[in-house]
This record gives structure tokens, C-alpha cells and sequence, in this order.
């Protein structure tokens, strides 16, 4: 499949003489929830910025549904639709108003039944003539929203989108994004809440430094990353671990009655069947077993940290 965005070779030089971006090469796929991680001054909105039009590349091009952001920037840019962190609009215009005219923005024709249609996939319409400064926080964060899905992008960014709003309000919002996703948008997610891109992206970017460290499938990111963790809770108490279990690199609780088995997912099945054997061969048995997996965020961390070093 052609990729929405295809991102060549690109670089951004300050002239301060700080480079934001290394040869940054991406491609979006159409219809995806793509989240790009990375901590502060990793580039994130450096590289979202060039890709909406509002910063220019120092080199390399970005093609957008087929148009080059430079060489053919208006159409480029009337595919793309950006929510940024902060709501920049008149306090006291009304939600219908501020929508309407984001749309007139892009030279676009009045669709009424469209901006009805958004406002209500957003659960904005019963506050359609509210002026922005009577809406709480995560009505504020829809109507962003919908401003930027007024002009019927095919591709959105959504900028730390669920920053400082309550763990419900967040929840919403991510029905929201799958929702848009659903309907054939391709969502380009930005966030700190390692949480947010766990539960909702299909692949994940990780960018440090100016550089793309890592594009992986979020499944097989987990499935290669994610060290998994098997407690065993003992019927008994251990002093020491026996010398013929020592080859798992077991752990032995501070109190002696629970062993923790640390494996990757390449030796899950011989590494747990081969541990069992050995702890029944020296007599030690267990009343309940647990497992746990490494989260996206430990993954992050980990591969950032890696880097660094």
C-alpha cells in the first residue's frame, strides 16, 4: 500500500546551528493510528511542524496523500489537519462559529450538514452555541478537534491531545480517535502518556535526539521488547536459591516464599518448561503462579536509555 505520508531524507538545522532533525526517513500507512514517542527536545514537534507547513526543511521533502509539502503546498496542506496543545480562538465566539470559519480558513465552500455531522460525532452539537470560554477542558480539547476535521482532512496530528484532562475525560477521547480512525482517518499521535499509545496505536515511532531510534508494529514491539516475569508463591520458605536452579537467574524474595523468574518471549516456552522441571526435580513446589509483562513505557525507556549510553 502507498504510504499517506512518506517522509525522504529529512533534516532541519536552526541557525543557531542546532540540529533538531538527522535524515529522518518515515512512512505513515493510510488508515493507522501511529503514535511518535520521545522525551522533551526529541524532535516531535519539530517533525510535525515541517510535515502541517509550518517550519521549513533545511533537507529532504515529505509527501502528503500524494503531494509534496514544498512544490505543492496547498493541496498538501488541505489533507492535513492539526490539534495542537493549546486552544488558539476567540473565548467568546460560539463552537459553530469557530468550526465554520476553521473550514473557511482552507477556502472551502459552507457545508453545514459537514460541520453538523462533526459536532455531533464529537458530542459538540447540544453545545454548538456555546461560546468556547463556558466549555470545561475536554470540551474545549473537542472542538479542537473539530476545527481540525472541519475542512475533511484525510490525515490528522493530534499533539499531546489529552494533556491535563481527568483519567475519564482521556478515555473519551480515545473513542473519539478510534472512532475518527474508523472512519478511514489516518491519526498521527503524539503523547507523554505512554498509556495513551499502548492502548491506541497500531505502530509506534520513537524519536531521541533528531533521529528515529525505532518503527515497529506495537504487537511485535511488545513481543520482542517486553521481558515477562513469572512469580512463583512457594508452599514453603526458601533460605537460598538450590545451586541446580541458579542457570534461570531466579530471585528470591526477602522472605523466602516467592521466587521470580525474569525470560523475553524467544525462550517462553522452553525457559518456563525447562524452570518447572528443575523445581519439581528438587522438590520445591508452589501454591500459585503470576505472571507480568513489560509495559510500552519500560520499553520506551529502556531503548532511550540505551541510546544515550
Amino acid at each position: 500500500m502507498q504510504p499517506i505520508i512518506s517522509v525522504s531524507h529529512l533534516s532541519k538545522t536552526y541557525a543557531t546551528g542546532f540540529k533538531a532533525l538527522k535524515d529522518i526517513n518515515l512512512d505513515i500507512r493510510k488508515g493507522e493510528i501511529f503514535a511518535l514517542l520521545g522525551p522533551n527536545g526529541a524532535g516531535k514537534t519539530t517533525l510535525i511542524s515541517i510535515i502541517c507547513g509550518i517550519v521549513n526543511p533545511s533537507e529532504g521533502s515529505v509527501v502528503a496523500d500524494g503531494h509534496d509539502i514544498i512544490k505543492d503546498y496547498r493541496a498538501a496542506r488541505s489533507r492535513i489537519g492539526l490539534v495542537p496543545q493549546e486552544l488558539t480562538t476567540d473565548a467568546f465566539e460560539t463552537v459553530w462559529a469557530t468550526v465554520s470559519f476553521s473550514r473557511g480558513l482552507f477556502g472551502k465552500p459552507k457545508n453545514p450538514v459537514h460541520i453538523e455531522k462533526v459536532l455531533r460525532e464529537l458530542s459538540l452539537w447540544d453545545k454548538k452555541d456555546s461560546k468556547i470560554i463556558t466549555l470545561s477542558g475536554g470540551m474545549k480539547r473537542r472542538v479542537m478537534i473539530a476545527k481540525a476535521l472541519s475542512h475533511e482532512p484525510q490525515i490528522l496530528f493530534l499533539d499531546e491531545p489529552t494533556a491535563g484532562v481527568d483519567v475519564e475525560l482521556r478515555r473519551d477521547m480515545w473513542e473519539v480517535v478510534r472512532s475518527l480512525r474508523d472512519t478511514g482517518v489516518t491519526i498521527i499521535l503524539t503523547t507523554h502518556y505512554i498509556e495513551e499509545a499502548e492502548q491506541m496505536a497500531d505502530r509506534i515511532g520513537v524519536i531521541n535526539q533528531g533521529e528515529i531510534i525505532l518503527v515497529e508494529e506495537k504487537a511485535e514491539l511488545m513481543r520482542k521488547l517486553g521481558k515477562k516475569q513469572l512469580t512463583l508463591q512457594l508452599q514453603g520458605v526458601l533460605e537460598t536459591i538450590p545451586g541446580a536452579l541458579e542457570k534461570h537467574g531466579l530471585e528470591l524474595s526477602q522472605d523466602g516464599d516467592e521466587l521470580t523468574y525474569t525470560y523475553d518471549t524467544q525462550q517462553e516456552r522452553t525457559g518456563i518448561t525447562t524452570l518447572l522441571r528443575d523445581l519439581n526435580e528438587a522438590g520445591i513446589r508452589f501454591r500459585d503462579l503470576q505472571t507480568k509483562q513489560n509495559s510500552l513505557e519500560e520499553i520506551f525507556v529502556s531503548l532511550v536509555r540505551e541510546q544515550r549510553s
